[in-house]
């Protein structure tokens, strides 16, 4: 292991964080939309967090220094996984030197304490939008400038760190083995042969649709604020708000309309979202993965308003049809929810708690489908769901007529990569012993009193700890129960909150490049 090249490169994360950081200082001052007072506490805490990230570039650069040029798998796959975990760390500090409350007990306002702000960090870095503070809206809670810095770890880990760290500062041919540890999906080698070009295309289009974005929310009516980050929620399919309800404390249908769409293209693989820019949207048409993605929204989006919102209304117990507006609610609700739980967003605009089991059951089973490889969404993503079943089908024909050779195809192309099978197959193996294991820890660690505590049924903890874990693992946020749409992190354990910070840490980089940090052969100089 080459540890001075790896402590080189996190220097340079290191700057990086930190340059992000003065640009939430400006939320600091009452024109940009916060309270009557300029918020020095909130304005000084990014100060020294700024110099402390600065501080730890310097000191990681001088124990880089010296380092050999040449990047090998191993240290890309160091690099990544350990950016991840320093972003965590530095990401924290604002949330703690501005003692910003999560919670109040006994009318006594509790600050975050050192889990809670490495869970809220890693749930902005991660995209998952998962939460501990109950009353965002409360500026004496928190700073006008923390919720910015909030919505920012959502913008850099939407895009990727390491992707971003390639496209402004390049590495030659370090790039291409960082690109290939970091974008998601099980193809994961750019759309260009210089992975540097591959990634400024990438972060053009992601920048340009979250100004995009920013600009028509704003002409819908939200403040410049409250705009910039949504739309870096949006894009980076996070879901972290400026409201306590979420979206649906603007009471806008244009408003969730518009997010509908830019979900949908901030779960599509970005690579197709470039061919379309260049007048070829016959590659997007043609592409199987977002077909599918796309039918899946239809189908379930179809399911959830028939099934699961008209069944629990009022006018289904009468015998009365649904009248229009009570159909385009249905049709609003249930869209808006399966897009946001499909591309891993977590935006909500209704309490699907109150659907009933079937339509719980099924934004549960999205959980673990995703967006589009290459895209910004999460989850186990929508191409490995459709080899998946072309592998299980060969592997059922293999079963009766083992002599016949069939190769997997798609989109009409052969896939001639022996190890993409068993890549798969182990995928999805580690995704639910990870799944399962983290359950039953889950389950052991939280008390009954955790759900008396919080007022939900105790007898709904087993489905509840269930998609807790799902909506960490495959960075969500919200789950159902005790961790719904209406409800967040707060009322679990330190113990819970640091295994869901672990877990959404894994599902953004789909597992390896986090596991293999904790292999001592890893580590080993060669």
């Amino acid at each position: 292991m080459n540890l001075p090249l790896v402590f080189r490169l996190l220097s340079a994360i290191s700057w990086l964080i930190g340059l992000t950081m003065v640009f939430s200082l400006p939320a600091a001052w009452p024109q940009f939309g916060g309270q009557a007072e300029f918020e020095t506490r909130g304005f000084y805490a990014l100060i020294v967090s700024i110099v402390l990230s600065f501080s730890a570039g310097i000191v990681l650069r001088y124990f880089g220094r010296g380092a050999p040029e040449t990047l090998y798998r191993k240290e890309a796959m160091a690099v990544v996984g350990l950016s991840w975990v320093l972003a965590t760390v530095l990401g924290a500090v604002p949330f703690l030197l501005s003692d910003t409350v999560y919670s109040a007990a006994e009318g006594v306002s509790v600050p975050m304490g050192i889990t809670d702000a490495l869970f809220e960090s890693q749930s902005g870095f991660s995209t998952t939008g998962a939460t501990v503070l109950t009353d965002i809206e409360n500026e004496q809670w928190v700073p006008r400038c923390i919720l910015f810095w909030r919505s920012s770890t959502h913008f850099l880990g939407g895009l990727g760190i390491i992707v971003l760290f390639v496209a402004v500062l390049g590495q030659g041919s370090a790039g291409k083995a960082l690109m290939r540890t970091e974008m998601p999906g099980p193809s994961n080698e750019g759309s260009h042969e210089r992975m540097q070009h591959t990634a400024w295309i990438f972060a053009s289009i992601y920048c340009g649709l979250n100004l995009l974005l920013a600009t028509i929310l704003r002409l819908e009516g939200m403040t410049w604020f409250e705009a910039i980050c949504h739309a870096f929620g949006t894009m980076a399919t996070g879901g972290f708000s400026t409201r306590n309800a979420s979206l649906g404390g603007f009471g806008s249908n244009a408003i969730e309309y518009t997010v509908i769409v830019f979900m949908v293209l901030a779960g599509t693989n970005f690579t197709l979202l470039y061919l379309t820019l260049l007048s070829k949207p016959g590659k997007l048409l043609r592409d199987p993965e977002w077909r599918t993605y796309i039918g899946i929204i239809v189908a379930s989006t179809a399911m959830v308003m028939l099934v699961g919102i008209y069944l629990t209304t009022d006018f289904n117990q009468q015998g009365s049809l649904p009248q229009p507006q009570e159909f385009e609610v249905a049709f609003r609700d249930g869209l808006f929810q399966v897009v946001s739980t499909l591309t891993t967003t977590g935006f909500g605009t209704a309490d699907y708690d109150l659907w009933n089991n079937f339509s719980r059951a099924l934004l549960m089973v999205l959980m673990f489908v995703g967006g589009c490889a290459g895209s910004t969404g999460g989850g186990m993503k929508v191409i490995r769901h459709i080899l998946f079943v072309k592998i299980l089908r060969r592997e059922i024909e293999h079963s009766f007529h083992p002599s016949v050779v069939r190769h997997i195809r798609l989109a009409g192309d052969s896939i001639t990569d022996p190890d993409l099978p068993r890549n798969i197959l182990v995928y999805f193996g580690l995704v639910a012993l990870i799944f399962t294991v983290s359950w039953q820890v889950l389950v052991g660690l939280e008390p009954d009193s955790t759900w008396v505590a919080a007022g939900h049924p105790v007898e709904n903890k087993l489905i509840d700890s269930a998609s807790a874990v799902a909506a960490t693992l495959h960075n969500i946020g919200p789950g159902l129960g005790i961790v719904g749409s209406t409800q967040n992190y707060a009322p679990f354990s330190a113990a819970s909150k640091l295994l869901f910070t672990f877990l959404m840490m894994l599902g953004r980089l789909e597992l390896f490049a986090i596991l293999v940090l904790v292999v001592p052969s890893f580590w080993r100089v060669r």
